[in-house]
């Protein structure tokens, strides 16, 4: 056997099925096989695998056992001549298991290859290549150097940043990502140290298979991407102490005791320091926001201090005492912006709604407390109100500002309404653009761009989405309709364009996401820390005991006011008698007037009663499709609102009747 690939999956579901997609594609013609040793997963994954890859060799851990004793497990059975260590969120292009395989068959001396490896949005990841971290490369990566000068033999070395990303070079270290070996390279150095949990066995078992005689090459020549954990992962304080603690025992197993100890050292004042520029980073971003309220709305409140003083009081030989603006207006300030805090006005995402609820409330404690101050401390009534009307007009403005600038998104979470382009052959692209609009409460606009130049004329208009083009004229469609998302069908694109497309078009600013054949998830590149980015995950269980009281309660209140107005809603229903029997049968609580629809072969859903009207109901396509009917009937599961509920009567009154 050629080739034994190990992926090690712990509640990520979604990425690992699209990941096996991708593998099975790149292992055609390959002798090889695949394991996937699952850590305990509670997620769903191993029913997902049973179901849609039942030719995976699988572990099922009942614990979660750590990254290196996982794939050790999976090794030690493994009969390939080569064994790939791979990520589950990671996608790899047709032909990068032939191109690897090829080049380690061509360079005997190689132990290791790691490959080109892309971001979601298709950036390069400069961990795909990086040096061994001795103390001195360690000290320049911990403080900053190595990002000043990257050109620097001496500085750049823990990336190896003064190599190009796309030469072929022998590396210190391979990331466990995509880890190729050869299986008798292992068989001598030993397969991975199972002291690390979690960050660091890469680079230890890199290391031996150098000291073992061999090399490890960095290999440009594919592509993977890989949605590794970004910014929410790296900030936090138990990122940093895991990953230097297994820099730790990296230093105590492989160098001297005199440089164990300065690496030690050098590695406690980076968890202090890194763990202190993660709170400070958070505590800067929960501040910063407010900090700008404030400055803003003082500078208009003095100015408005000052125009009233030169215009109104100096007629009448008065002026504000300087306690005025020192303490009150301050004060005031203070006061809106923690009404506003309590309103959610500093919350992901942050709105205008929010900012002008809590400024109403703030200024009707400021009016109250106004109203009970002595005499002396009541400067000015027509002031405050003008304070607070300058108030609304600056936090207003800020807040446009950010959305208009994309800062919002970037700093306070914040996200405009989605523009999305499916992009696809005409059957495929309808299905992933009726998932996204089923589930993405958020999208504002999709239109279909066709991968397929002859798809248009096909289609004929046939689609229940707006016809944007062909994936030719991309770029142009990404401007003109303004597309800030793009999702790819991974069943009509193979993975190698994909890639290619989103390395291209870096520059046009839009968010990519990928859409496994018959999946029914679509994830993206910050899926791996927000789950609100993968579509189709459990957000608002309607089996919550609360949604379920929500949902008795519309049934009842819409019942009433059905019979209330029976007079006027009867004309608009078809089955006129059945319609007023499944009032009846609501109200006594046998049916729902929403429930999900049932399909052959699938037990009825207990926490819902028989539904009059189905969530399908509100679309357009056919109701005939069990795979979309069963999809639509898991988002309506997974996701509740009373909004949805209304949603589906309002489109679906006149079946009221069903």
């Amino acid at each position: 056997m050629k080739l034994s690939i190990v992926i090690v999956n712990y509640n990520v579901e979604h990425f690992l099925e699209q990941c096996l997609h991708s593998v099975y594609t790149a292992m055609e013609g390959i002798d090889g096989e695949v394991w996937v040793v699952d850590n305990n997963s509670v997620d769903g994954s191993l029913a997902m695998l049973k179901r849609k890859f039942p030719q995976v060799k699988l572990i099922a851990n009942k614990e979660n056992v750590g990254f290196a004793r996982a794939n050790n497990q999976a090794i030690r059975q493994s009969e390939g001549e080569y064994v790939l260590l791979l990520n589950p969120d990671t996608l790899v292009e047709p032909d990068t298991f032939s191109k690897c395989l090829d080049f380690m068959d061509k360079t005997p001396d190689a132990g290791g290859l790691g490959v080109k490896m892309l971001n979601g949005n298709g950036e390069f990841l400069p961990e795909s290549k990086r040096g061994l971290p001795v103390p001195s490369v360690a000290f320049y990566k911990i403080f900053g150097l190595s990002k000043l000068f990257p050109k620097s033999k001496k500085f750049g070395a823990y990336h190896l940043t003064y190599l190009s990303p796309d030469e072929i070079n022998a590396v210190d270290v391979l990331s466990g990502a995509f880890m190729l070996m050869r299986k008798s390279a292992l068989d001598k150095v030993g397969l991975l140290d199972e002291d690390y949990f979690m960050y660091g066995e890469d680079i230890d078992l890199s290391y031996r298979i150098t000291q073992g005689g061999y090399k490890n090459y960095y290999f440009p020549e594919t592509r993977i991407i890989h949605y590794k954990g970004e910014s929410t992962k790296k900030s936090s304080v138990n990122y940093v102490y895991v990953f230097y603690n297994a820099m730790r025992i990296f230093a105590n197993k492989h160098f001297s005791q005199k440089n164990a100890k300065l690496f030690n050292w050098l590695i406690t004042l980076a968890i202090w320091f890194r763990a202190s520029l993660a709170l400070l980073s958070r505590l800067f971003k929960a501040i910063l926001l407010p900090i700008i309220d404030f400055v803003a709305i003082y500078g208009g409140m003095y100015a408005l201090s000052m125009y009233w003083d030169i215009n109104i009081l100096s007629a009448r030989n008065s002026s504000f005492p300087p306690i005025y603006r020192r303490v009150f207006i301050p004060l005031y300030i203070l006061i809106w912006i923690v009404s506003m805090a309590c309103c959610g006005s500093y919350k992901k995402p942050v709105t205008a709604a929010k900012s002008n609820k809590g400024i109403l409330i703030g200024t009707i404690v400021i009016l109250l407390i106004y109203a009970l101050l002595p005499e002396t401390y009541r400067f000015s009534r027509a002031v405050t109100i003008l304070g607070a009307m300058w108030t609304v007009l600056v936090v207003n403005l800020i807040r446009y500002i950010m959305r208009r600038f994309n800062i919002s998104s970037n700093l306070f979470g914040g996200k405009d309404k989605r523009r999305i382009a499916v992009i696809g052959q005409s059957e495929e692209a309808a299905r992933v653009a009726a998932l996204v609009r089923v589930v993405n409460k958020k999208c504002d606009f999709i239109g279909i761009v066709y991968s397929d130049e002859n798809q248009m004329e096909r289609t004929n208009g046939q689609d229940n989405f707006q016809q944007l083009g062909q994936l030719n004229q991309l770029r142009d469609i990404i401007s003109i309709y303004h597309i800030n998302e793009v999702v790819f069908c991974s069943k009509d694109i193979p993975a190698d364009n994909i890639i290619s497309l989103m390395t291209d078009l870096q520059d046009c600013q839009v968010e990519y996401k990928i859409a496994p054949e018959e999946s029914e998830s679509i994830i993206g590149s910050n899926s791996i820390n927000t789950y609100d980015e993968i579509y189709g995950v459990h957000v608002n269980s309607i089996s919550k005991a609360g949604n379920r009281r929500k949902k008795r309660a519309f049934d009842l209140i819409s019942s009433v006011f059905l019979l209330l107005f029976l007079w006027l809603d009867i004309w608009f229903v078809r089955n006129k008698g059945q319609f007023i029997r499944n009032i009846f049968a609501v109200i006594a609580g046998k049916k729902s007037w929403i429930g999900c629809q049932p399909l052959e072969g699938e037990e009825p859903l207990p926490e819902l009663r028989p539904g009059v009207l189905y969530p399908s109901d509100a679309f357009t396509f056919s109701q005939t499709d069990p795979s979309l009917i069963h999809k639509v009937n898991v988002m309506y599961m997974q996701d509740y609102s009373l909004l949805i509920d209304i949603n589906i009567m309002f489109r679906g009154f006149k079946h009221l009747g069903r």
